[in-house]
């Protein structure tokens, strides 16, 4: 259902999921969703904020599922189960913020909501008068009369994402300094636009003096530490960071590996006759009952010890957190969900004794190649921004694509972006063609779920 700016439609989901859409474009900055929870207009503390570094709210009731792509078309999605949802929230307010320039730069801003269900649209909202904004607000979920309705927003903020959330009541934690000094610049206002129909929201005008009220208490909890909006994007111009001068000098880092397969999975994945499930058995890639796609996020390492080794779903090999190699795969998913998905930990704790991580992915069963999937690699340290990076398009018969090399250089751990596909020769398995192309020399035997 289509909608112009300001209307409002009841939403009878019992959860959906929000996305967040454009098109890519040159010169055209990356998009990212978020959502905030409030209470009368405000949030309640920081973790009412969902974005990319904080993915779900403690309630479980809104999750940030990350981004997807197909062709030029790119989406961010959000999930609210709005029956979860605390009954002292009143206000789900879906925002996006741009990467590296402005909405006025960003073709095709949509959002939609969808049944989460059944993926049927309930509703629509394109904007199309953005102009110097980086945050911007498209739409909000809310209650009224006992149930929930979606509102089209289509309201900016000059100030970007981290003058969203403030305005929310959010404490977000400062911007680095600069290595080089500069004058202090102002602050920009603002962009201009409209009062929205369940606003003003904070942004829109200047801020109302603070009230007065109460003193606050004699003994006053320690602050929370304020929110990171911080993120690192590899890309080939800029394809490493060092963990250690982000601040990953510790704590557990999670790798997510999620994808969609639009394309390959419906050519390849259920309409395979024999000899195609052969040549995927010759693979190493055997074909599961059902056909569905599988992919199988992996890691080879080498410990300063000189033992090395290979994390895989195969013959059960998930490693191991608290003793070598300080790395475990936690379990084996067949969706590609980011809220899910293929997920392995790192204990950055016992840094010193890793020499170096090769993260790399296979296809299992379900298609022939990379061709046609889309996927994507998040880093979350405990500690520290985010590494995140997509994977180029596949335009090779590739069954395994080295996603990311962790290198311990002796000061300091760096990641550098890899996302290369390798074809294996007849009879040579994905992960053995990976330990050849990298050189780590693993005695190879064969493997299966």
């Amino acid at each position: 259902m289509a909608m112009l700016k300001g209307g409002n439609v009841p939403v009878a989901a019992g959860a959906v999921r929000v996305e967040l859409g454009w098109r890519a474009a040159p010169g055209a900055p990356d998009v990212d969703a978020s959502a905030l929870l409030l209470v009368s207009g405000r949030v309640r503390d920081d973790g009412d904020f969902l974005f990319y570094n904080q993915p779900v709210h403690a309630s479980g009731a809104v999750r940030y599922e990350g981004r997807n792509s197909s062709g030029d078309a790119r989406t961010d999605t959000l999930a609210v189960d709005l029956k979860a949802v605390d009954d002292a929230v009143d206000t789900v307010v879906l925002a996006a913020s741009a990467d590296g320039g402005t909405f006025g730069q960003v073709p095709g801003l949509h959002i939609r909501v969808l049944d989460a269900a059944g993926g049927a649209e309930l509703a629509r909202f394109d904007s199309e008068d953005a102009t110097a904004e980086t945050a911007y607000v498209l739409g909000e979920l809310y209650r009224r009369q006992g149930g929930w309705k979606f509102r089209a927003v289509g309201q900016g903020y000059a100030t970007g994402l981290a003058g969203l959330a403030a305005d929310f009541g959010i404490s977000v934690e400062p911007e680095p300094e600069p290595e080089a000094t500069a004058p202090m610049a102002t602050p920009a206002a603002p962009a201009p636009a409209g009062p929205a129909p369940g606003g003003p929201y904070p942004g829109a005008a200047p801020a109302p003096a603070a009230p007065v009220g109460p003193p606050p208490p004699t003994a006053p909890p320690a602050p929370a530490a304020p929110v990171s909006l911080t993120k690192v994007t590899l890309t080939k111009e800029a394809p490493s960071v060092s963990l250690t001068k982000q601040g990953g000098t510790g704590g557990a880092m999670r790798v997510n590996l999620n994808w969609t397969g639009a394309g390959a999975a419906k050519r390849f994945g259920k309409k395979l006759g024999r000899k195609a499930m052969e040549a995927l058995g010759a693979r190493g890639a055997l074909l599961p009952p059902g056909g569905d796609l599988d992919l199988d996020l992996c890691a080879l390492y080498e410990l300063t010890d000189g033992s090395a080794g290979v994390i895989h779903p195969l013959g059960n090999s998930f490693g191991a957190l608290h003793a070598p190699p300080y790395l475990q795969l936690d379990g084996d998913d067949r969706t590609g969900a980011v809220a899910t998905g293929e997920n392995l930990t790192i204990n950055l704790d016992h840094q010193s004794h890793i020499r170096r991580i090769l993260l790399f992915v296979t296809v299992y069963a379900g298609a022939r190649s990379f061709e046609g999937l889309h996927a994507s690699v998040t880093l979350q340290p405990q500690h520290g921004a985010p590494v995140e990076f997509t994977l180029d398009a596949c335009t090779v018969p590739a069954t395994v694509c080295a996603l990311a090399l962790i290198t311990h250089t002796g000061s300091e751990l760096v990641v550098h972006r890899e996302a290369r596909y390798l074809v294996p020769e007849p009879g040579v398995s994905p992960q053995r063609t990976v330990d050849h192309a990298y050189g780590w020399g693993l005695t190879w035997s064969p493997a299966r779920k």
